[in-house]
């Protein structure tokens, strides 16, 4: 396989409207060369319409794309210097793993033998090697996933472009070929976008998130940055779960301020709120449990799921009921145990209403 040579992405003031319904009102984002950007949000937020737009199998009713600095907003999709990876991965089952690779390389002007021999590289870069002869029903889901990814590397496109590629996969396989994706993107400096609806999917692989609602970015920024400082409880709730309360903003300290939650106070950043009423976004492994005499927020448990590695808790407090995580399995706390409720120095955000 030749070098890859990654090109950076460009939408400027894109619109896309399908009749009289605008799907995409004005997205504007810019990904760096050798980066992989997912795109992530629920269904009809315009995450799939973007990539699209990007594949070329879409074009945009306003607004530029540049790849790699050259504007293709009108440019054919074979012309785009981007691969596709489809979540159904569409390998031709007559074909074994190794025509399936060289197609597109045959289609585009290679010799059969030349294509073959790029096919077999390629295979070898995904960790199949020797395994060119398989058809694909001969193949375990994660090794068709990765001969897609593979068909679509031979091409040595500037961007790869990736769509809910593990949404076929059983849950333990996806945690095992989302890292293999992530390891090979970051070995080859690959672009990448990456679409999904899998939060958990876009945490592992992505440098950068761009979580999206109704066709607008509503926040984007590093995996960590968005889980741990979500701008708005939409963000809070859809990177993982969030128990949103209230609460109120006693004092600022620098950048930092002293909040109170049903009696509770707690020192966190500021992100830029000023005395009074405010919202709290808390991650469910953020609160602590302690004894009904402990300080804190009182409570009394409502329900109790033992999952393993941890126990599931909903809980009712003056202030809101919380849902908890808690790591501690060996005392078992039973429904209607009163309790009192504090707070992890991380895991908790002030977040626009």
């Amino acid at each position: 396989m030749t070098d890859l040579k990654p090109g950076s992405v460009v939408f400027e003031n894109i619109r896309k409207d399908f009749g009289a319904f605008t799907a995409i009102p004005d997205l504007s984002l810019t990904i760096e060369p050798g980066t992989l950007v997912t795109l992530l949000g629920p269904s009809g937020c315009g995450k799939t319409t973007t990539l699209r737009m990007l594949a070329g199998l879409e074009h945009p009713t306003a607004g530029r794309i540049l790849i790699g600095g050259r504007d293709v907003t009108m440019v054919p999709a074979h012309e785009r210097d981007v691969s596709m990876v489809f979540q159904s991965y569409a390998l031709f089952p007559h074909m074994d793993a190794r025509d399936n690779v060289a197609y597109g390389l045959e289609s585009s002007g290679f010799k059969k033998q030349e294509a073959r021999e790029l096919a077999e590289d390629g295979l070898a870069q995904v960790g199949l090697a020797g395994m060119g002869h398989r058809l694909p029903a001969e193949l375990s889901g994660g090794q068709q996933q990765r001969v897609a990814v593979a068909r679509a590397l031979v091409l040595n496109p500037q961007v790869l472009l990736l769509d809910e590629p593990l949404s076929n996969l059983d849950a333990r396989l996806r945690r095992r070929v989302r890292t293999e994706i992530r390891e090979l993107q970051q070995r080859l400096g690959l672009t990448a976008v990456y679409v999904t609806h899998d939060q958990d999917e876009a945490l592992a692989v992505s440098d950068r998130i761009v979580v999206m609602k109704e066709g607008r970015i509503a926040q984007t920024g590093a995996p960590r940055t968005l889980y741990e400082q979500p701008a708005s409880a939409f963000i809070a709730d859809f990177m993982g779960e969030a128990n949103v309360i209230s609460c109120e903003v006693l004092e600022l300290d620098g950048d930092h301020a002293v909040i109170d939650v049903g009696g509770l106070q707690h020192r966190l950043p500021s992100r830029q709120n000023g005395p009074g009423s405010a919202k709290l976004a808390v991650r469910p492994g953020a609160i602590v449990l302690n004894p009904e005499s402990g300080s804190g927020i009182g409570g009394e448990i409502l329900t109790a799921a033992y999952l393993g590695g941890h126990v599931e808790y909903e809980i009712e407090t003056p202030v809101g009921n919380f849902f908890v995580i808690d790591h501690s399995v060996e005392h078992l706390l039973a429904p209607r145990t009163a309790v009192s409720l504090g707070f992890r120095n991380r895991g908790l955000a002030l977040i626009d209403g």
